[in-house]
């Protein structure tokens, strides 16, 4: 893996935890919904990777030309546009996740498709 695609991997992993974190947090402590908080959260510790160390050497925030937020990442307009964003961002991520990582391991792609679709089926089955 090059050093381009380990940082790649950095960032939308960390989007994908920090996606299915927020959609958790409040699914747990605003909704009070125990079942949707259960599937999120294991869902998230599936999120596994054997290479941390080198994610960590191949993070590099400060050249990251993307890193302002755009006018639409700074407003929501209520909670439930704050838990699409998050499920909006949480797909991608793992989408991503799968295209590369099938460069590394096919079973770790699919784990990748696995979660966007749990996520998908989460998404769908919501009450809010």
């Amino acid at each position: 893996m090059t050093k381009e695609n380990l940082r790649l991997l950095d960032a939308n992993l960390n989007r994908l935890r920090e996606g299915i974190r927020v959609i958790e947090d409040i699914y747990r402590y605003i909704l009070n919904d125990k079942e949707t908080s259960v599937r999120l959260k294991t869902l998230r510790h599936k999120i596994r990777v054997d290479f941390y160390e080198q994610l960590l050497n191949s993070r590099d925030i400060k050249n990251d030309v993307l890193k302002q937020s755009t006018k639409s990442e700074q407003l929501r307009s209520d909670l439930n546009a704050i838990i699409i964003a998050n499920f909006k961002r949480a797909q991608e991520s793992s989408r991503v996740l799968e295209e590369f990582t099938k460069l590394i391991d096919i079973n770790l792609s699919e784990n990748f498709k696995d979660i966007r679709y749990e996520l998908y089926d989460i998404e769908k089955n919501i009450k809010n």
